[in-house]
């Protein structure tokens, strides 16, 4: 099969490019110079192809990254249903660097609006906005964005490859295109002639790409149920590759000290002890960090952490209390945004009862099970990457600065991720791994994080403070207003993505926050932007995982205020907002058996958040374990509109609340003289087997439009556990992790 440097080269010269007795297809005609993605038109969208045909069958060019949330598997199920073949007979590989993968559907959520009461106007505005994401190379995989960026660009491209090879067949057999049909990867012609796809390849390449209808609901056979993961053999038999598995021929291995004070460079070291290690090849010198070059990966390690250097101190508050202090400070002064008004928050009807809390959250990492790696091999004029990333054209970009290379000079493979979370659409990792490979010109070395480097080191969740006040009278929720303070993650992580500056009212920063599908009549939502200190990055769920906590943990203090049920409370607000939201809670409280009461030493807690498209609702349920708080049964509902395979989004799902769990019990980066405390798992736990709930997921496909998967689950978890929590003991939680004030199994 071709390779996919030559795909990625020819796909930008023609829309069907025949390639060494093959055909790629994309999704639509190509178009030069790109339209304005204002005004589009019909097949007006640049887009590289997907789908790859040769004598050895079909593959699919996915360029968004597989870390486990099976994009490939669902993508593959996407060309399949209109390319009439079995998914499990794709072959998948990911895609090159390249602009015109850009992924059409993340830039559509900095449309202003909630997003759950978004008109099909507003839908379609933001599908044309997703084009200028190939203006700004946004090859990135985030976002919950994968399936809605996909969805129809690939069954697309399914269905103009179908329809081309059925002309090619035509053309063949001197028959119309009409009599063809198409069955498990053959043209099936009058008189029972049978043609493989493979077959008619050489003629394919040579007609232009045929462009149809799209097949109705009613005849897809893949999508909307479970197909196999496509990498699942791979997976279990230990034969994947991610980054830490790349081998090259004459590799040597790599280990990195870099200074634990943030943005400090490094004075002196002394490496003495180090070089005397057997095995040891090179001591490099990068600037703000020492590496040390060896023969395999653990001798490397014991070697760089043998040499002593002075760094330089940190420039930011040297403590947890100082940060906080200053995330604090921010709401002296004015708002960044203020993206819900309603009402008047200020004037309350007579007889009202007021509620005030402040809710605490601490900075996280993101602790995937693969630390960051890569391998770099620099030639000079050249640099190739291999790297388990989630934004290929961010380190392309970034590597050529580092290497003073053009751009197209840099090759990026992206590998599978052991885990990804929004910390591997960062370039550190890689960028360490290119400053090595120039002073190794010539030999390929891959570089490998310890745990503790990777620990210390991240682009952190952001701790966040929520102020809320909040009304009730006669039983009902009259008011709601919320201030959060955080550093923000657009203006630090997009605009180091982007390498743009982001300015004006932040969205992000308050989603899942503002955009709650409550109707509650006056209810105000502010945004204050802390100045950058600690690096801080997208988290999965980003800031609806502190802002789901903020806001429904004081709708369930409104709900007990009141005397209410507290399902029965957020049920009666979202039904006078938005139907799905309701359908959600309706759903979680008959799968739960919820009946707002709970026998003694039974705790139950509900929570309901809308982030990334999704209306989600969860609900726990804990007990006294002989003094300790035991997280025995969870119950989740979404409704994501339309799921591709709904047993791969239940374990999204299911994902996303493990996540949020571990992150509500235990999960906390706190610092002293400037430097992160936590090294290691031992002090930045996970949730474990033994005190993982069981757990039932409900996918819903009733609201219209498509909403995301791999995140939406993350959010609820943690005021879910702690209304829970406080069901059980009458203690209510407003800070996390919540080990710091409840007795947790674990």
């Amino acid at each position: 099969m071709a390779s996919l440097k030559k795909i990625a080269r020819r796909s930008f010269l023609v829309g069907s490019a025949a390639i060494l007795g093959g055909v790629a297809f994309g999704t639509y005609k190509y178009h030069q110079p790109a339209p304005n993605p204002l005004e589009p038109g019909a097949g007006k969208a640049v887009l590289n192809p997907f789908v790859f045909l040769d004598q050895s069958g079909v593959t699919l060019i996915a360029p968004r990254a597989e870390m486990g949330q099976g994009v490939r598997t669902s993508w593959a199920a996407l060309i399949a249903e209109e390319l009439d073949v079995d998914p499990n007979a794709v072959n998948v590989i990911h895609g090159p660097a390249a602009k015109a993968y850009y992924n059409s559907a993340m830039m559509a959520e900095a449309l202003p609006g909630r997003g759950y009461n978004a008109s099909d106007f507003q839908h379609s505005l933001g599908q044309v906005v997703g084009n200028f994401s190939k203006f700004l190379d946004l090859q990135v995989t985030g976002g919950s964005s994968s399936m809605k960026d996909g969805f129809e660009r690939m069954r697309r491209a399914g269905a103009s490859a179908r329809e081309t090879l059925k002309e090619a067949a035509a053309q063949k057999l001197g028959v119309s295109r009409a009599l063809l049909e198409t069955k498990d990867g053959h043209v099936l012609a009058p008189g029972g002639v049978t043609l493989s796809y493979a077959e008619l390849a050489v003629e394919a390449a040579g007609i232009a790409p045929q462009e149809v209808e799209l097949r109705p609901a009613a005849q897809w056979k893949y999508i909307g149920k479970t197909v196999p993961r496509i990498d699942m053999v791979a997976k279990v038999t230990g034969t994947a590759g991610f980054g830490v598995d790349t081998r090259i021929p004459g590799m040597k291995f790599a280990a990195i000290k870099q200074n634990p004070h943030f943005g400090a460079g490094m004075r002196s070291f002394d490496a003495s002890a180090a070089e005397a290690m057997a095995g040891v090849e090179q001591i490099l010198d990068l600037g703000d960090a020492v590496a040390v070059v060896g023969s395999n990966t653990w001798l490397a390690q014991q070697a760089v952490n043998a040499i002593t250097v002075d760094w330089e101190p940190a420039s930011y508050p040297q403590t947890t209390e100082g940060l906080f202090a200053e995330i604090a400070a921010s709401f002296d002064g004015s708002a960044n945004s203020t993206l819900r008004d309603d009402g008047d928050v200020d004037d309350l009807p007579e007889g009202a009862e007021v509620i005030e809390a402040e809710y605490q959250l601490p900075y996280l990492a993101h602790a995937t099970m693969e630390p960051m790696n890569a391998t770099a091999l620099y030639t000079g004029d050249a640099l190739e990457i291999w790297a388990p990333n989630q934004g290929p054209t961010v380190v392309q970009k970034s590597a050529a600065e580092l290497a003073g290379l053009e751009t197209e000079a840099v090759t990026v493979h992206t590998t599978y991720l052991g885990g990804g979370f929004g910390r591997r659409i960062e370039v550190d990792y890689a960028d360490r791994a290119v400053q090595i490979a120039r002073q190794m010109k010539g030999t390929p070395v891959q570089l490998t994080w310890s745990r503790e480097e990777d620990m210390r080191h991240d682009f952190y969740r952001p701790g966040a403070i929520g102020r809320y006040r909040a009304a009730i009278k006669d039983g009902k929720a009259v008011m709601v207003h919320g201030k959060i303070a955080a550093q923000s993650t657009t203006q630090e992580g997009a605009g180091r993505m982007l390498g743009l500056p982001m300015s004006g009212p932040d969205k992000g920063h308050v989603d899942a926050a503002f955009n709650q599908p409550l109707a509650i009549p006056n209810f105000r939502v502010e945004g204050y932007i802390t100045k950058p200190m600690i690096p801080v990055g997208f988290w999965r769920s980003v800031a609806a995982s502190f802002n789901g906590f903020f806001s429904d943990s004081i709708i369930d203090e409104m709900a007990h205020k009141a005397g209410r049920d507290p399902l029965e409370f957020r049920l009666e607000l979202a039904r006078a907002e938005w139907e799905p939201g309701a359908k959600v809670l309706e759903t979680v409280r008959d799968m739960s058996g919820w009946s707002g009461k709970t026998p003694e030493g039974i705790g139950r807690g509900v929570a309901f958040v809308y982030s990334f498209g999704t209306p989600v609702a969860q609900v726990i349920e804990v007990a006294d374990q002989d003094g300790q708080i035991a997280i025995k049964n969870a119950w989740i509902a979404a409704d994501l509109g339309t799921a591709v395979d709904p047993r791969n989004v239940e374990a999204q799902l299911f994902s996303g609340l493990a996540y949020g769990l571990s992150a509500a019990c235990f999960g906390e980066i706190t610092f002293d003289g400037g430097a992160v405390q936590q090294e290691n798992f031992p002090d930045y736990d996970a949730i474990r087997m033994p005190s993982m709930p069981r757990v039932e997921v409900a996918v819903l496909q009733e609201q219209k439009h498509m909403g995301g998967a791999g995140e939406p689950g993350t959010p609820p978890a943690a005021p879910a556990l702690a209304n829970a929590i406080f069901d059980l003991t009458g203690t209510r939680a407003r800070r996390l992790p919540l080990m710091h004030d409840f007795d947790l199994l674990s």
